[in-house]
């Protein structure tokens, strides 16, 4: 997937800046597609030539004009089609997997750390999507934001942003009782350097 689409779809929420889009993926996007402020940018630069979206200036006093950005009917196309097709899989590819992988001829406490380090990055974006479940509910339970909201979609993906985390916390936890047991029952390797 490329980040028109994930632009694309940011825009169903309605009109917006480049800086708001930001926002908005630094928020609920990131969950699921990560992208920077500068990647965004020259990405409406592209849609915008491509007629996918439209801009319009808005003139600022004691600030730079802005520009806003809609979905034009050639993009509400584009979304449908690529929502049509069949997704590929996605592959895992993890730095910390192949520490993982190579732990028994590495440093255990550096993977230790690392593990660790992941479990709290886990917990900082649990608690950032329960922040943005609860201002999404609005005071709602869920069976009622479900069936009255007009964007369902975000909130899909937030529920899947959340249990990969609460995976990631589930499979760290289990990764340090095992090097935590295998610690008292085998001895770490020397670790050499390279000549």
């Amino acid at each position: 997937m490329s980040l028109k689409y994930a632009v694309l779809a940011a825009l169903l929420e309605g009109e917006a800046s480049g800086y708001d889009l930001a926002k908005v993926f630094d928020v609920s996007v990131a969950n699921f597609w990560s992208a920077t402020p500068q990647q965004l940018y020259r990405e409406l630069d592209r849609l915008a030539e491509s007629g996918l979206i439209e801009a319009r200036v808005v003139e600022q006093e004691r600030r730079p004009n802005k520009r806003l950005f809609t979905l034009t009917e050639a993009g509400h196309g584009a979304l449908g089609a690529f929502t049509a097709r069949d997704p590929r899989p996605t592959a895992i590819r993890d730095e910390l997997l192949v520490m993982i992988q190579a732990v028994d001829g590495g440093d255990r406490d550096a993977v230790r750390a690392s593990v660790e380090a992941r479990m709290e990055w886990s917990r900082a974006r649990l608690a950032r999507y329960e922040r943005l479940r609860l201002r999404l509910l609005d005071g709602r339970d869920e069976d009622t934001f479900v069936a009255r909201t007009e964007r369902i979609g975000p909130y899909l993906t937030l529920m899947r942003g959340r249990s990969f985390e609460e995976e990631n916390l589930r499979w760290g936890q289990r990764v340090l009782e095992i090097l935590e047991r295998r610690a008292l029952a085998v001895p770490s390797p020397v670790v050499r350097p390279l000549r």
